[in-house]
């Protein structure tokens, strides 16, 4: 492996695609998106990465659904990565910002026909009492954009989480570098500290 970058999204970008080579199983866009709720209590929840740049982390969802809510009132959350075949975990801690309309209108168009009709049909933000009504949902929007471009859905839209710290840890290494820590100061200058097992 090459040595490590002192901007922590290289180095992400670094190990996002070496993970992506040498272990594809360990599907390395699913990750663990944390949010605090009304109650106070963090709440655990699998999102995928759609993107990632040199401003931050993507995903995408409805605004009205439990996670969007919890944004919502609380933007300071976290995502995990946690690689198996690969020993290796990031941790990023930052702020959630809802993207322009017209970043999610773009990745909406890019979608298959039926993930966007998925997000009209099952409405987050509400519970579905089966299956089947799930079903006549996804037949109601199937038959009423046929023949149609489906539009976006106001409630639906992608995040980008801005990250102030971002930890790597790699648990095959048994030197000080096994666990890596990168914190944002001012004008985007991030400092990089090592931690020993």
């Amino acid at each position: 492996m090459k040595e490590e970058s002192h901007n922590p999204i290289a180095h992400f970008q670094q190990w996002f695609y070496e993970v992506e080579k040498a272990h594809p199983e360990d599907e390395v866009n699913i990750m663990s998106l944390s949010t605090i709720g009304n109650d106070g209590f963090p709440k655990n929840r699998i999102v995928l990465l759609k993107r990632f740049t040199w401003e931050g982390f993507y995903f995408f969802t409805n605004y009205n659904s439990e996670k969007g809510i919890a944004i919502r009132n609380n933007p300071l959350v976290s995502l995990s990565f946690f690689w198996k075949k690969a020993a290796r975990e990031v941790h990023i801690y930052g702020k959630a910002t809802k993207i322009p309309v017209n970043l999610s209108q773009g990745y909406f168009d890019s979608r298959p026909r039926g993930s966007q009709l998925s997000t009209w049909a099952s409405m987050q933000g509400s519970k579905i009492a089966s299956r089947k009504q799930l079903d006549e949902q996804l037949a109601h929007y199937d038959s009423l954009f046929r023949n149609k471009e489906i539009p976006m859905p106001a409630y639906w839209g992608g995040y980008l989480v801005s990250p102030k710290t971002i930890t790597f840890i790699d648990h095959k290494k048994n030197d000080k570098n096994h666990h890596l820590t990168y914190c944002l100061q001012k004008n985007y200058h991030w400092i990089k500290q090592t931690h020993s097992k």
